[in-house]
This record gives structure tokens, C-alpha cells and sequence, in this order.
């Protein structure tokens, strides 16, 4: 596979800027529905289906920065395989481990909410894009792969101004943040917390872009 024929699945404009500059992206904005809609619209001729970017952790055993491959996806939409060639080059170049990945339509953020999403489905991290993501690849017959960065961890939680923190076009939504603060000025710190970690998730899919282009040659 070239790098120009595998298309990116992110969540954030943040996320994007890390990838290979040569990968086709689209940007969801936090939005499944608004995803499923834009990769209905994807253009013919693709060699695979990459979802990258943070993930929340569903295993204890995760911490901020780990970085998670995914070996099949779970969601409410149904269940979907990881092409094994691809997710395991893409583990054995960046250090990352390997396991099952959730979709969710909403910010899960509550611990409590964590580990019943774990117990469901078996999964290790959770995201808004991934599930979308394969379900696209599949429908084209497509391989998929995902690779994700844990950012809140399975005992953390993400206050409720986390979940408007951004833009249909997967920019910050300051305006939105501040007016969610402005009636819960008490997740302030949570939410400097939120945005610290994330910051260490990012950086650490940074880190990987080499291991991207590494697995996608392999």
C-alpha cells in the first residue's frame, strides 16, 4: 500500500496534523453520524481504511500516552476485524499493544460507564471513530487498521465540557467550552486535566508517524 492510497479516520484537526502528509484524512469533528456520512462520499480506488488518533482506557492497566492497536472493533453496529498483516507491523514498529477497541456514539466518561463498556465487549480503549471507520472498510472490502493513544485513563473521568470541545471540522470549540464551564465552573480543573493528557496522547502519536509509514510498507 502507498501512503496516498489509505485513507485516515481522525477525530480532531490535532490528530491530522500528525499523520504522513501524503494520507487522504477526514476529519469527523466528534461526530459518528457526521463520519458516516463523510465516508459515504469517500472516493473510489482506496487501499485501506487507517483510524488514528486518542482513545479513553477501558483496561486499568493503561496509562496516559500507551498506545493501542487494534485487533477487532466492537460497537453497536456490529463487530469488525483488523487486517492482521497490517495491525501487527503497525504494533511491532511503535511499541504498541494489541487488543480489542470499542465504538461509541458519545463520550463515554464516567468510570463507572467504562467498566461496563469493558465487560461487554472485552475491550481495552474506547473512541468515536473507529467503529465507523471499519464498518467503511468492510463495506468496501477494504483493509483496516487503527491506532490509538490512551489520553483519559479507565478510573478518570472526562467532565461534560470535554464532550462540546470541538468544531463539525474537528477544531477547539473555545465558545462552546467556556459557555459548559460557565454552568459547571467546578470542571475547571478537571478539564485542565483533560486537555494536559491529551496533549501527552497526541505527542505520542506524533511519535509513531514513522511507524505508519513503516507498517503501511510492509
Amino acid at each position: 500500500m502507498t501512503l496516498s492510497s489509505i485513507l485516515a479516520v481522525v477525530g480532531m484537526r490535532s490528530e491530522a496534523a500528525l499523520l504522513p502528509r501524503e494520507m487522504p484524512v477526514i476529519v469527523s469533528g466528534g461526530d459518528p453520524a457526521r463520519l458516516r456520512e463523510l465516508l459515504r462520499a469517500a472516493p473510489e480506488g482506496l487501499a485501506g481504511v487507517l483510524s488514528f488518533g486518542i482513545a479513553g482506557g477501558l483496561d486499568p492497566t493503561l496509562t496516559c500516552g500507551d498506545l493501542v492497536v487494534a485487533t477487532r472493533v466492537r460497537g453497536a453496529g456490529g463487530a469488525y476485524a483488523a487486517d492482521p498483516r497490517w495491525s501487527a507491523a503497525l504494533a511491532r514498529h511503535c511499541g504498541a499493544r494489541l487488543g480489542m477497541v470499542a465504538g461509541s456514539p458519545a463520550v463515554v466518561g464516567e468510570p463507572a460507564r467504562k467498566r461496563v463498556l469493558r465487560a461487554a465487549t472485552g475491550a481495552i480503549v474506547v473512541d468515536l471513530e473507529t467503529e465507523a471507520a471499519a464498518a467503511f472498510a468492510a463495506s468496501r472490502g477494504l483493509p483496516f487498521a487503527a491506532l490509538r493513544a490512551v489520553a483519559d485513563t479507565a478510573e478518570e473521568v472526562l467532565p461534560r465540557a470535554a464532550a462540546v470541545g470541538l468544531t463539525r471540522d474537528g477544531r477547539p470549540a473555545a465558545g462552546k467550552v467556556a459557555l459548559a464551564l460557565l454552568r459547571q465552573p467546578q470542571e475547571l480543573p478537571a478539564l485542565l486535566t483533560v486537555a494536559r493528557r491529551s496533549r501527552v496522547a497526541l505527542q505520542a502519536l506524533g511519535g509513531a508517524r514513522d511507524a505508519v509509514r513503516q507498517a503501511c510498507a510492509a
